[in-house]
């Protein structure tokens, strides 16, 4: 028995499921550039400091995570739609606020600082601040010649989750002892609800919107598996360069689908094979990166009295592993983190073009013939590479401090959209392909913690007013 569609939506057919290893891509996107901030930077940082502790933390975080983007592509694959559009359905407010929290999260460059950091360790000095600036506009150019921007994105993406993954065995093999490994897996057990001492809230949040991905980071997993031509986002035309593509990517576009049983039938294995996607890829690789990254920083750090809150301490990580495996592996460190940062900062500038282009189009400038979604895309990029550069040179360029601010704004927009989530695949979706059961309780769950984290921030920084 089929439901009637909403008539304001056009209605297609789902789309035949294609294989599940020609939907890898969207999940490997989001790790890639979730890898730097948390699992190079943050969660080492704090495992130097705090010990092994903390561990059981990320892996509730990268639980919850995977819930809340599960729920995010839901939507798209069901609708073709992206979630912020689908809330600005009921209030364009929820999309203004969602893209003003995205700039401000994103404006922050310290991925790119960071970078530049460690590269000027690598290449033995240089000022980091201009080094950023250049590697922003780099960026800049690469994304506006960009035929599929997608395209270029994932495979950037790619090849830093390869080398990262290749480093990463090469430390477990060379650096990483059994007894620290033994030690982890103990700590990780037997520490979980508890907080290390010395580590505060706003660590804390930091930390979960860097486990993985966080923000408006992980809302843009609807407009690239709607890129991937994931279920009804095959009906909706790509986001290409407004210089070198033709397609013009319309984010408002919605579909339904007649509820028959061949419908349901391939929506089931689209959900299904998207999941799988998402599990070995986004999961597997975060969950592997922190815990690898933060065993090397306790096998290297841990107990020092000379950490500095700056990526000096990975200065101190690399001479650690000069001395005691050889200068090879200083090298092969710092360079992989430099372009791992440096690739990330990429992906963040994608991720705020693609969500603020998606509402203006569809919020503000639906009738436009000049104002595009691909300008719009590269108006955003480029508004916040100046808005960067402005930042570095006017001497704000810490880059632990730059990603604290970015990583606890993350956490916040996270427990915001998480709320609008529900409601979104409660009452805008099909009743066959709404969320329900265990899901629906772990977005529960999920707000809590938020919410908890979040709460016990504002609450220890009004203490120390």
């Amino acid at each position: 028995m089929s439901r009637r569609t909403d008539p304001a939506q056009a209605v297609r057919d789902v789309p035949e499921p294609m294989p599940l290893r020609r939907m890898v891509g969207p999940g490997i996107v989001a790790v890639g550039i979730g890898l730097a901030a948390g699992e190079i930077i943050l969660w080492p940082y704090l495992t130097s400091i705090g010990g092994l502790g903390l561990l059981w933390l990320a892996l509730v975080a990268l639980v919850m995570q995977f819930v809340i983007n599960m729920e995010i592509e839901r939507y798209t694959l069901a609708t073709g739609q992206t979630a912020v559009a689908g809330f600005s359905r009921w209030w364009k407010g929820w999309g203004v606020l969602i893209c003003l929290a995205g700039a401000f999260q994103y404006a922050w460059p310290g991925w790119a600082t960071g970078g530049s950091t460690v590269f000027t360790y690598l290449v033995g000095g240089g000022d980091p601040v201009r080094i950023s600036v250049a590697a922003l506009v780099v960026i800049g150019l690469l994304l506006t010649f960009s035929r599929v921007i997608y395209r270029t994105v994932e495979l950037v993406e790619m090849v830093k989750v390869a080398l990262t993954l290749f480093f990463l065995v090469v430390a477990a093999v060379f650096v990483i002892s059994l007894s620290t490994w033994g030690e982890g897996a103990q700590r990780t057990v037997t520490g979980f609800g508890r907080i290390p001492e010395g580590i505060t809230f706003t660590m804390i949040l930091s930390g979960l919107g860097a486990a993985g991905a966080g923000g408006v980071h992980n809302l843009v997993l609807g407009n690239w598996i709607r890129d991937k031509r994931y279920g009804m986002g095959a009906h909706v035309p790509r986001l290409v360069s407004p210089i070198t593509g033709r397609e013009e990517a319309s984010g408002g576009d919605r579909y339904g689908f007649p509820e028959t049983a061949d419908n349901l039938a391939r929506w089931r294995v689209w959900w299904r094979r998207a999941n799988i996607e998402h599990l070995a890829t986004f999961v597997a690789v975060c969950a592997v990166t922190i815990g690898v990254m933060s065993l090397l920083a306790y096998e290297t750090l841990f107990g020092r009295d000379d950490l500095e809150s700056d990526p000096s301490f990975l200065r101190l990580q690399g001479d650690v592993f000069a001395a005691g495996v050889g200068e090879w592996l200083r090298i092969l460190f710092f360079a992989i983190a430099a372009v791992s940062l440096w690739a990330t900062a990429m992906g963040l500038l994608d991720v705020i073009g693609r969500v603020a282009s998606d509402f203006l189009r569809r919020g503000c400038l639906a009738d436009s013939a000049r104002w595009t979604e691909p300008r719009l895309y590269l108006a955003v990029v480029w508004t916040e590479i100046v808005l960067g550069s402005i930042i570095l040179l006017s001497g704000f360029d810490q880059p632990l401090g730059l990603l604290t601010v970015s990583t606890c704004a993350a956490s916040v927009v996270t427990l915001l959209y998480s709320i609008l989530l529900i409601r979104l695949n409660t009452r805008d979706l099909p009743r066959a392909v709404r969320i329900r059961g265990v899901r629906l309780a772990t977005m529960v769950v999920a707000i809590a913690f938020y919410g908890f984290f979040a709460v016990a921030m504002v609450i220890t920084q009004l203490r120390n007013l």
